[in-house]
């Protein structure tokens, strides 16, 4: 049998160690307090925690559809059954009640919040495309300040103030879970060092925009960051690079593309350890940010660029039906920022100037 050199072996203990420690203190910030202990799975429409809030049809940004359903419903999970990490996860796409399942079966808090994201199909759509068009539009629509000239969302419906309104109100209507513990000190808003903003496609994007902006716990970025003609990606982070995390399927059209490539790059993730396919590597994938899968989607773009989160979509083991990739997103919300992978140099094949 071969054995370990102990250099190796005092190696492995010292990232386990770390791991442990990273984990232990997460965990240390947060008790809850609850009575009946459970998986709580809330719902409320953003106009009614906030009478300023307002549909933006300009964009295709409702609060009711035609037929008068509620367009605004937020959604927030946690459970108190888990010890907490401290960590609130804001996700920036369509509800996905499957990944919140396992969010918060890892510890973490988890909301998706109703803001004025419907500008992608409307705006910014002169060919080529304005060096920050795009960039500026989707810190504005995060931020809520007057930064582009495309759109005008005032800070009611931008990302954060719906963000920090729906906290105020989940502390009040479930306080056992210990909502609060995510408002500052005088109450007038989020603790961003303790928030993962995640998203995909034009969801990651926009995750990693405005970590570039504020500095956040960590950016988890599925089938993106894109913005392909665009260079903010390139720009003085907030959030130290260490903190991005990016997972695509290698037949998805922005992958194909060199999109996401280019943006991992500009976000310095290379800095951090090479690309791995999860499909042939097992966690912590050599402690990368940059992950890849390559299963089996019958040559379908569509299904791949979907494929990496849970879903209808997402590859499953042949005989149970279970996820494959579970350890995948576990890693990817959990694994200490501070351990990191080596250096690698920058793709030559991967195209950065989109523009030629």
């Amino acid at each position: 049998m071969k054995t370990i050199p102990r250099t190796i072996a005092a190696a492995s203990a010292l990232l386990f160690c770390l791991f442990l420690a990273g984990d232990a203190e997460a965990q240390s910030k947060l008790k809850f307090r609850d009575p009946s202990p459970r998986h709580y799975k809330l719902t409320a429409r953003a106009s009614k925690i906030d009478s300023r809030v307002k549909a933006h049809p300009e964009i295709g940004f409702l609060i009711e559809t035609k037929a008068g359903k509620p367009a605004d419903i937020q959604h927030a999970a946690v459970d108190t059954r888990v010890a907490p990490r401290g960590k609130l996860v804001i996700w920036l796409m369509s509800h996905n009640q499957q990944l919140f399942d396992r969010i918060n079966s890892y510890g973490l808090h988890a909301i998706r919040v109703h803001y004025a994201n419907r500008w992608f199909s409307i705006a910014c759509r002169e060919n080529p495309v304005g060096e920050h068009c795009r960039g500026n539009i989707r810190l504005e629509a995060v931020t809520g300040t007057d930064i582009s000239d495309d759109v005008d969302i005032p800070k009611p419906d931008g990302m954060m103030e719906r963000a920090y309104q729906f906290v105020k109100w989940l502390a009040r209507e479930n306080p056992q879970a210990g909502w609060s513990h995510f408002l500052t000190k005088d109450g007038n808003g989020l603790r961003w060092d303790d928030v993962i903003i995640a998203g995909s496609s034009h969801g990651s994007t926009t995750a990693a925009r405005f970590a570039k902006f504020q500095k956040v716990s960590r950016v988890v970025a599925f089938c993106g960051p894109r913005d392909q003609l665009q260079s903010w990606q390139s720009l003085p982070s907030a959030t130290p690079e260490n903190r991005y995390f990016g997972f695509s399927h290698v037949l998805d059209g922005g992958w194909v593309g060199d999109h996401y490539c280019r943006s991992w790059e500009l976000l310095g993730m290379h800095k951090y350890g090479p690309i791995v396919n999860v499909d042939e590597s097992k966690a912590p994938f050599g402690n990368t940010r940059r992950l890849i899968t390559d299963f089996d989607v019958n040559g379908d773009a569509r299904r791949a660029h979907s494929s990496v989160v849970p879903g209808g979509r997402a590859k499953k083991d042949s005989d149970t039906g279970a996820y494959a990739h579970e350890d995948v997103w576990r890693y990817l919300f959990t694994q200490p920022v501070d351990v990191v992978g080596k250096a690698v140099p920058l793709d030559d094949s991967c195209k950065k100037n989109q523009r030629q």
